[in-house]
């Protein structure tokens, strides 16, 4: 039966014909004739169409010509008709986004919504506006997006998540989606079957440490008709950004070879790479050598013919602890360069700026007009020159303001707003950027708002008036309580310092249990990074906003999450409280502690119900789609599960630590694992202190990994009311401590 992947092949033709007539902008030209726009203003239209289906037709929407100096929009109009000019179809739809914020005052998020407040003829803008932007390269997607945010996702998750994406002005979007395909394709070419790459892919959960070399096979094998459905939704992916104007940022060759790589390649000497927490890391094949320029070669043919071209691709030299063995780095850069300008002349490779990466040797070795380094690191930690660092190579500023797709809210934005114009105007900077790049999205709405809209900024942006003018759009409407819960929220959670962290803390209530511990994820804060009332006392302020605004999707998402987070953040005060109990002995007091502990589970698991977004139902559901058979549908299951819980294999997840390290607080999750897990040690805690005896040993590895290889459907619909069970938290973290004779 011919391959999903070959048809593919046979209509890239037709699809770039069909493009032309639809309007296909790689980057809109600098001049176009008189007669004809600058682009196809059509796929704008369509996604407008997508977003806004009521209002949609209130918008002309004029392409023009980007000048030497950037890209910019303008917006003007009168009531009912909106006259938006931009430089390309995703500028278009960032001056949309600007006067839906800044004129309709509503907000469209990611996630959350209140464009149902929108009247019915839209207001007009007051004059013209003109928004020029302030860095050519707006890139966004972490490497590990797909992992932690949803490998399973299907075209209409995506095509939203593109819609959101260029809304916000993201001109660059990372895209790994398909990757797999290519490796498969390339590597038949050099003496490996089908079966021995299939076992060498990991599952799609697992796939982006593999394409950094980091590990290979977990999750696997893969079946070819899966490859062929990645492969599909990678082109439709890629098509789709160019169709707006946007780059797809593809993954590059650098030297990722299968095992025995040499013993049927005898011209192609690896460097093996060791370990990466548990792991055995793929082998490196010399850049040097006779064969990576033909392994190189093969590679971007295969790419093209499944995605076609791009004008940036992404590689990451040895990430995390990779070895070079006895190449040297400079070396081995000119070589992954001359392959990437021998496939794609002109094109620009794309580094992720992160621990000791990329190195002067790296940088210094290759034309630097031709790197791109996104900065992991910009809002982490202080007294950073990049710079001097990176020897004036371009960036971007980024930002990972989540790791593992963690629930919890927070991010560093008023390091953002005080750092990002100070290394853009000063002196001889290299800042050409912005990245946005947490490990996974669809959470912390306002820093994804925020963080994005620096690069439409020529001047500094004024932290507490953007979050005074959030409050307002983002339920559709100016109210009090609005305003006094994000500015609490902007103070505390949304205020937090470089230094040390670009993440808040994680909730216990996830983490392995035990009475000391500090935090879920190995490398997550361990304590908290702001003062908790002020997420209480958001929440109770929520909690009266007016009902006509309480509505909105935006509205409900909202309090879910801060109610979530307030009850998450009493972890850190009721643990304690726990240990301290048990270590005295005091068998009441300790049931008591322990009671709550276990009520503010179910709690909990009752408010994220509520909302299909912090629910575990669908995420299982996506994987399980994917299969057509009960086997596929179960390794499906268990590579969505794991990478949740165990992450990996024993030696991974124990001596490795990946452990929870993609903790979250959803509802499924919350009952049937980490509330179930807190029980057995709980109950084993006082089974000890009625015994005398030590609390018996659990295996935590084998009790997990068996949850991980259950086969069980979940809830995909919501449940309950989003107000009462917030309202229900409120009251619970109000209530006093009842005292007991062990007080």
């Amino acid at each position: 039966m011919r391959s999903l992947r070959s048809w593919i092949v046979a209509c890239t033709a037709a699809l770039a014909v069909l493009a032309a007539v639809l309007g296909t902008p790689a980057a809109p030209a600098a001049a176009a004739p008189d007669d004809r726009p600058a682009f196809a203003p059509g796929p704008a239209e369509a996604a407008l169409r997508r977003l806004l289906p009521r209002h949609a037709g209130q918008f002309d929407l004029v392409p023009v010509s980007r000048p030497a100096s950037g890209d910019y929009f303008t917006v003007s109009g009168t009531t009912g008709h909106v006259r938006v000019q931009g430089t390309s179809p995703a500028v278009l739809l960032s001056g949309v986004n600007w006067y839906l914020k800044y004129t309709a005052e509503v907000d469209i998020g990611w996630p959350g919504d209140s464009t149902s407040k929108l009247p019915k003829r839209l207001p007009a803008p007051a004059g013209t506006v003109r928004q020029d932007a302030s860095v050519p390269h707006r890139f966004a997607l972490n490497d590990t997006d797909d992992g932690y945010s949803g490998a399973y996702r299907n075209w209409a998750s995506y095509e939203k998540q593109i819609d959101v994406l260029a809304l916000h002005g993201v001109n660059e979007v990372f895209v790994q989606m398909g990757a797999d395909a290519v490796y498969y394709d390339t590597f038949q070419e050099f003496g490996y079957t089908k079966k021995e790459l299939t076992s060498w892919i990991p599952g799609p959960a697992h796939q982006p440490w593999w394409l950094m070399q980091n590990m290979s096979g977990f999750g696997g094998p893969v079946t070819e008709k899966l490859l062929d459905q990645r492969a599909a939704l990678g082109r439709r992916i890629t098509d789709r950004l160019r169709r707006l104007g946007m780059t797809p940022v593809l993954p590059g060759y650098y030297g990722t070879v299968p095992p025995g790589f040499t013993d049927r390649n005898p011209t192609g000497p690896v460097v093996p790479q060791g370990g990466w927490v548990g792991f055995e890391r793929p082998d490196w094949l010399d850049p040097r050598s006779e064969m990576f320029p033909k392994v190189a070669e093969a590679f971007y043919r295969h790419q093209r013919k499944l995605f076609g071209d791009s004008a940036m691709y992404k590689m990451d030299l040895l990430h995390e602890g990779g070895r070079p063995g006895n190449v040297p780095i400079g070396d081995a850069a000119k070589a992954v360069m001359k392959a990437l300008q021998t496939a794609h002349p002109g094109a620009t490779w794309v580094l992720l700026g992160w621990q000791n990466n990329p190195s002067t040797q790296l940088i210094d070795a290759v034309d630097k007009s031709k790197l791109f380094i996104v900065d992991g690191l910009a809002d982490r930690y202080n007294g950073l020159d990049r710079e001097a660092a990176w020897h004036g190579a371009p960036y971007a500023f980024g930002t990972i303001p989540n790791f593992g797709g963690h629930t919890t809210i927070g991010a560093n934005t008023a390091v953002w707003t005080a750092r990002f114009n100070e290394w853009r105007t000063k002196p001889n900077s290299a800042l050409q950027g912005i990245a946005y790049l947490p490990e996974g999205t669809g959470g912390n709405p306002v820093a994804y708002e925020l963080f994005t809209e620096l690069a439409w900024r020529t001047a500094p942006l004024d932290h507490s008036a953007w979050f005074a003018d959030y409050a307002e759009r983002r339920y559709g409407g100016a109210d009090p309580h609005a305003a006094k819960a994000w500015e609490l929220l902007r103070t505390g959670p949304y205020s937090t310092p470089s230094g040390t962290w670009s993440e808040s803390q994680d909730s216990l209530f996830t983490a392995r249990p035990g009475l000391t511990v500090g935090t879920a994820a190995s490398w997550s804060p361990s304590s908290m990074r702001y003062d908790a009332t002020t997420v209480r006392q958001a929440l109770t302020e929520l909690l009266q906003v007016a009902p006509d605004l309480r509505k909105s999707d935006a509205y409900r998402f909202d309090l879910v999450d801060v109610a979530r987070q307030a009850l998450a953040n009493r972890s850190r005060t009721l643990l304690p409280q726990i240990k301290s109990a048990y270590e005295g002995k005091d068998l009441a007091l300790y049931r008591q502690r322990a009671t709550e502990w276990k009520q503010d589970l179910a709690l909990l698991d009752r408010l994220l119900a509520t909302d299909r977004r912090f629910m575990l139902g669908p995420w299982l559901k996506d994987a399980k789609s994917w299969g057509s058979t009960d086997a596929e549908r179960a390794a499906a299951e268990f590579d969505a599960r794991s990478v949740l819980t165990t992450w990996g294999h024993r030696s991974s997840s124990e001596s490795g630590g990946l452990r929870d390290y993609a903790n979250r607080e959803w509802s499924g999750l919350v009952s049937d694992f980490y509330a179930k897990r807190w029980m057995l040690y709980l109950d084993s805690l006082d089974t000890a202190l009625v015994t005398g005896q030590p609390p018996a040993a659990i295996d935590w590895f084998e009790r997990d990994n068996a949850w991980n290889r259950e086969i069980k459907s979940y809830p995909v619909k919501p449940t309950g009311d989003p107000v009462a069970s917030a309202e229900a938290v409120r009251a619970a973290l109000a209530a006093p401590v009842v005292p007991t004779a062990g007080d």
